[in-house]
């Protein structure tokens, strides 16, 4: 086990916010920290709705040798489902297209600001839509 490959999430974003002792004001104008923060805070709504929608308990997949990683991977019934958080609209999933050439999973998801749209090797769910993540997965 590595135990230098680990995220730590919170039980809810506004608590991560409280804790990172963020002032509101960063959020609402955008500014660098924001910027810099905001894949961790989309990584936490992500958890957060699945955990509420699927009642899952997702594991983090890092490869050794490498920078790549898979934010979320979630046990199925006879699979595993890679599940790539973007915090922005065109940012590509460059793990998650990897993982998926390496280990062929049935389902691979990719969340974002994008809309939602299928594709042979993974299926791209909006970030506002999360929260459907179970009916996407049947």
């Amino acid at each position: 086990m590595d135990l230098y490959a680990f995220k730590i999430y919170m039980l809810d974003v506004g608590l991560l916010l409280a804790m990172a002792d963020l002032d509101a004001s960063v959020i609402i104008d955008g500014n660098r920290i924001f910027t810099e923060f905001k894949g961790a805070l989309t990584e936490q709504y992500v958890l957060q709705q699945m955990i509420a929608e699927l009642g899952v308990k997702p594991y983090y997949y890092t490869t050794a040798n490498s920078t790549g990683e898979i934010d979320f991977m979630l046990q199925a019934p006879g699979s595993v489902i890679p599940v790539e958080v973007k915090a922005e609209e065109n940012l590509r999933a460059k793990s998650l297209r990897a993982f998926c050439e390496k280990y062929h999973p049935q389902h691979a998801v990719r969340t974002s600001m994008s809309d939602f749209r299928e594709q042979d090797w993974m299926t791209n769910i909006p970030l506002y839509n999360i929260d459907r993540i179970g009916e996407y997965l049947k």
